[in-house]
């Protein structure tokens, strides 16, 4: 099967949020757009119930995607879109329509009044055994919030997207995580910040001058690190501006921050094959929980 842009739906308005996201984006990399909806079968003494029986639950198995087709079709008539039914458990039916996707998205609750995601079991674990990239989007996202404000601070897009933000850890960087970033920057015609976080070492002590000097040349250090590593991807795709920030602290709360003014934010999940199980580290989960833009997470080695 050729690549798409697959989206789970199950008819919650995070998942329809999710696949109007996603449609966006398969016009952006002209892709078909699949719809996953996965049915999981109801236990049998639900089943027996009227309101519940064969027929009820077959039309609304059918309605719900079909309904979902048709508006993403009349909004965005140049996205080819296709509809797939499976069923089983959502985790592992999403995970496995996954192989196919570039990237695969998911919704998410929103955390009410306060920005940020709510991710339930499934999207963890969908995110955790997955290889390919998963993004996930809140209940309510719409496509302005993705561009600038206006002086009034009202988004609209009509406007220019605001930057991509990554994530990136200067000690193990990947080109897949980074490549994804720089992918997305240049299809929004926007710009690519990338936040690096470190923090001094654990004896360090704030106090005199010559402790604020050794703190600025341990930052001079980091960013020449930083510039280092994005020097050969800023030849390679010269169109996206990078804008670099080594800053000290903790790289969770400086990526949240930052998506506060993303369009999307990217972080990475080292791919582990643990007896343990799959997850997906300390400073991913942080952001998926807390930032208030789509998140983007990219497995790599």
């Amino acid at each position: 099967m050729s690549r798409t842009v697959t989206v789970g739906i199950d008819g919650s308005s995070e998942s329809l949020a999710a696949a109007e996201w996603a449609a966006r984006e398969a016009g952006l990399r002209r892709r078909p757009l699949r719809l996953v909806n996965v049915w999981e079968a109801v236990p049998e003494p639900m089943g027996k119930a009227p309101l519940l029986g064969p027929d009820a639950e077959h039309e609304w198995r059918e309605r719900v995607p079909r309904e979902a087709a048709d508006g993403i079709r009349a909004r965005h008539p140049g996205v080819e879109v296709v509809v797939e039914q499976v069923s089983g458990r959502a985790a592992a039916a999403l995970a496995e329509a996954a192989r196919d996707a570039e990237p695969l998205v998911l919704g998410s609750r929103g955390l009410g009044g306060v920005g940020g995601f709510l991710i339930g079991s499934v999207g963890l674990s969908v995110i955790a055994h997955t290889e390919a990239p998963v993004v996930l989007v809140r209940a309510g996202e719409q496509a302005a919030d993705e561009h600038v404000r206006d002086p009034a601070g009202i988004p609209s897009a009509a406007a220019p997207y605001r930057p991509v933000v990554l994530g990136l850890d200067t000690d193990g960087p990947d080109d897949t995580l980074i490549g994804f970033a720089f992918d997305a920057a240049a299809r929004r015609d926007t710009a690519l910040r990338v936040v690096h976080a470190w923090n001094p070492p654990a004896h360090f002590t704030h106090g005199g001058p010559e402790h604020r000097e050794i703190e600025a040349q341990l930052g001079r250090w980091d960013a020449a690190m930083l510039a280092e590593v994005l020097d050969p991807w800023k030849q390679k795709v010269p169109t996206v501006q990078v804008v670099e920030e080594s800053r000290p602290g903790k790289a969770a709360h400086h990526l949240v921050e930052a998506s506060h003014e993303a369009s999307l934010v990217v972080v990475g999940r080292r791919i582990r094959r643990s007896p343990l199980g799959a997850h997906v580290g300390p400073v991913t989960h942080a952001v998926l929980h807390h930032a208030t833009a789509p998140v983007a997470v990219v497995a790599h080695g």
